[in-house]
């Protein structure tokens, strides 16, 4: 199915659609807006919080679109965020959904975000971003590709 002509935009598109339609069924939200929001935030979050290495490792797994929203605003230069805690990082998400949703449960979005990339990125490259999180953060991750 040719939806732009060019099949380039056309496979990124095809590739990056069920990460959002895979979320959204995960969290029960029939908002595609919101579910992209929420794949966004999570993965900016995400991304600040690892190496500019290993940030790059992860989004090289990516569609290529997602890949473009996921280095959006990126500031390859910048430290990465610190977060220790679970609030902390969850309060990224939070911020991202201040002017959307104000009652968003940051934890089940991200939880939700990162069964996906689990599902969907290399178990090497999971198991690489996981290392670089301190245990409350890793927390998040599904079970499965935490052991």
């Amino acid at each position: 199915m040719t939806m732009t002509g060019l099949d380039i935009f056309d496979t990124t598109l095809q590739k990056t659609i069920p990460w959002v339609n895979e979320l959204g069924k995960e969290l029960g939200w029939e908002n595609k807006h919101q579910v992209f929001q929420g794949l966004r935030g999570t993965l900016h979050a995400l991304r600040d919080r690892l190496t500019v290495e290993e940030a790059a490792h992860l989004g090289a797994q990516l569609p290529i679109l997602l890949g473009g929203f996921y280095y959006e605003n990126w500031r390859p230069g910048a430290r990465p965020t610190k977060d220790r805690t679970k609030e902390e990082f969850l309060n990224h998400i939070r911020h991202d959904f201040r002017n959307i949703d104000a009652d968003i449960d940051a934890e089940s979005l991200v939880r939700a975000v990162f069964k996906i990339i689990a599902q969907r990125v290399s178990q090497g490259e999971i198991e690489d971003v996981i290392h670089m999180m301190p245990p409350a953060l890793r927390e998040l991750w599904p079970e499965t590709v935490r052991s």
